[in-house]
Order: structure tokens, then C-alpha cells, then sequence
């Protein structure tokens, strides 16, 4: 479960104030240490792109935890799902005066080069829900994807009664966060549901190649009754709309339905989990990757650091060979737990 936005706040302070308390252990997975340099600073920030709600949401918390934190945020751009757009956007926020870099660049092999410049110049980075396969990163930003993967297919498995046949609408293996689901996936229904079957559909996180692909895979497999999608955000849409078409759009108690297991946690998830379309999502926690993006930014700028370890917000940061990741409580959401308050989901207006 998340913490609510007071409880958040008062996580930050403590962690604020342990961070600038000189040579002191203060809170979990802090150093309590200030680096040389540091004394504030206009941070820039890219969103990856919008055509996703679970981004669009995320967009939408970032103004608003950056007034929250006090963090001189500049005017955010867009890179459009484009590393080459994000590479430009990058440059233009440096030649802006940009003393610390929030990104999510959606190809992690390809943003290396730019990190590495901004490593030179000595501009920390922090990354949002996507790890950098190479270059130096300040702080990941990010929730266990791995556990995304296991957790659908447990999901799936047990309600399939670990035999059947289903689809995995992969998102791009270019990204971490793709392979991270999708091998996660795999390896635990190989393990745990042997006799389960699985299609994997790499989708490039495009809404149109998943119902594609889905349409394919029930023509030739009618009797598929399990679906694991990489991203609501994208695969929601097409997802229901082929179900729908196919006459699979059926309550749970329909010897028809097809289990339906997401991952982002937006309102149009949970309104379909309560009508019984889908059956489950993994909410990533867009509230949480806008706070701490923007709080582990204004830290980096400050001169602050990190250690590995628990931290006061219910995470954990683990050391990476490239950086730091704090990785953010993402919990499954089901009919028994959708209408929870403390989900970013259900606070979305």
C-alpha cells in the first residue's frame, strides 16, 4: 500500500532533514551527507510521452509536488516516445541553465551517450521507471518490474488453475522495464504453471500492434483464456476493444471470460476491474515517480547524497553498477481492493 500525500510529506521533511544534518546517520537510506558543489539550482525535466494515461497522470503530479518540495522546476518538455527528440530536449534544458536533469528515456540502450556527457559537465540525472542500461544516473526512480512480471503470472496461473493458454502483450525489450516483465514472466510460469502455455507479443508499448497481435493470436488460439498487458496505459483500449469484438467481454462468472492482469494502476483500469472486464492491475505508483523524481532532483542539485537501504517511504534503494534505484511500493489491485483510497488511481480527479 502507499503512503498518502501527508504521510509522504512528512517523509520527505525527515528525510530533508537528515540529509542536511553534516556526518550523521540519518534516515534509512540516506547518507546524511552533503557533496561539495552543492547550493540549488533550476532542474529540467522531460516527459517521455502522451499518449498514455498513466503518463498523462504523471505529468499532471509533476507541477504539483514540484510547489510541494519548493523546486525551482523549469517549463517541462516532451520527447514523444523519440530518443532523438530527447537528446535535443536535454541539450536545450543544459543551454537553459538546467543544474540537475529529470528524463525517462524509453530506449535505455541508446541514451548512454547523453548521460555521459551530462556526467561531464557535472549534471546529475535522475531517471523515471526506466534504468539506463549504461551511464551514470544520480537516482533511479523506479518500482520493482520484475516483480510486475511474477505477480501477473501468479495471478494468471491460479485462476487458469495452471493449465490453458495465454497472450503476453510485451512492451519494447529495448526497455528494461519490457525485458524486466516480460523474462520475470516467463521464468515464473515455466517454473510455477508448466502447463500453461504462453504467447509473447512484443507490442513496442503501441496500442495498435497489441490489438494487432491479439487478434491474430485468438483467431488462431480461440481457446486463449488469459491476458497479461505490459502497460494499461496503452493496451486497455485495443485490449477490450478485440475482447469485445470477439465476444469475450464477460463477467468473471462467464465460463467465456478471459482473465485479464495489467500494470499501471490508472482510474480506466480500476473502473474496468470493477465492472468485471479486467480482473487485476499492478498500479505503478505515478504519484510517487512524480514526487521523488522531482525530490531526488532538488536533492542532487543541493549536493545531497544517498546510501543503499530502507528508506522512510516504505522503499527500498538498491545499488545499481550505474547508480542508485529507489524502488517504489507498486501493490496488486483486485475487485477485494480497488476502491482502496490510498491508490493513486482512485485520487485522480
Amino acid at each position: 500500500m502507499k503512503i498518502g500525500p501527508v504521510v509522504a510529506s512528512a517523509a520527505l521533511l525527515a528525510v530533508v532533514a537528515a540529509c542536511g544534518s553534516s556526518g550523521t546517520s540519518g534516515t534509512s537510506g540516506t547518507s546524511g551527507s552533503t557533496a561539495e558543489g552543492g547550493g540549488g539550482g533550476k532542474v529540467g525535466i522531460d516527459h517521455p510521452r502522451a499518449d498514455s494515461d498513466f503518463w498523462n497522470s504523471y505529468m499532471k503530479y509533476v507541477p504539483q509536488m514540484a510547489t510541494e518540495l519548493k523546486a525551482d522546476l523549469m517549463p517541462a518538455t516532451n520527447s514523444q516516445n523519440d530518443v532523438s527528440k530527447l537528446v535535443n530536449n536535454v541539450q536545450a534544458l543544459v543551454g537553459q541553465g538546467a543544474k540537475a536533469i529529470v528524463m525517462a528515456p524509453q530506449d535505455t540502450g541508446a541514451i548512454a551517450n547523453t548521460l555521459q556527457q551530462l556526467e561531464n559537465k557535472k549534471i546529475p540525472v535522475v531517471t523515471v521507471d526506466t534504468r539506463p542500461d549504461k551511464g551514470k544516473v544520480y537516482m533511479v526512480v523506479r518500482a520493482d518490474n520484475r516483480a510486475y512480471g511474477t505477480k501477473a503470472c501468479e495471478f494468471l496461473g491460479e485462476k487458469l488453475g495452471g493449465k490453458g493458454k495465454v497472450v503476453q502483450l510485451e512492451g519494447a525489450l529495448s526497455s528494461i522495464n519490457g525485458r524486466d516483465r516480460s523474462e520475470a514472466f516467463n521464468e515464473c510460469m515455466k517454473s510455477k504453471f508448466p502447463g500453461i502455455t504462453v504467447f509473447s507479443e512484443p507490442t513496442e508499448w503501441e496500442g495498435s500492434k497489441a490489438a494487432s497481435m491479439l487478434q491474430t493470436r485468438l483467431e488462431q488460439n480461440p481457446d486463449i483464456k488469459g491476458i497479461y498487458m505490459h502497460a494499461g496505459g496503452v493496451h486497455l483500449a485495443p485490449t477490450l476493444q478485440v475482447l469485445k469484438q470477439k465476444n469475450l467481454l464477460v463477467p468473471p462468472t462467464d465460463p467465456k471470460h478471459v482473465f485479464v492482469v495489467s500494470n499501471d494502476g490508472i482510474p480506466q483500469e480500476f473502473e474496468e476491474i470493477r465492472k468485471g472486464n479486467i480482473d487485476a492491475t499492478v498500479s505503478q505508483p505515478a504519484d510517487l515517480y512524480a514526487r521523488y523524481a522531482i525530490f531526488y532532483a532538488k536533492a542532487a542539485v543541493d549536493g545531497k547524497t544517498f546510501q543503499p537501504g530502507p528508506t522512510d517511504h516504505g522503499s527500498n534503494i538498491i545499488q545499481l553498477p550505474n547508480g542508485l534505484e529507489d524502488q517504489l511500493p507498486a501493490p496488486l489491485v483486485t475487485k477485494d481492493n480497488v476502491d482502496d483510497q490510498n491508490l493513486w488511481g482512485n485520487q485522480v480527479k
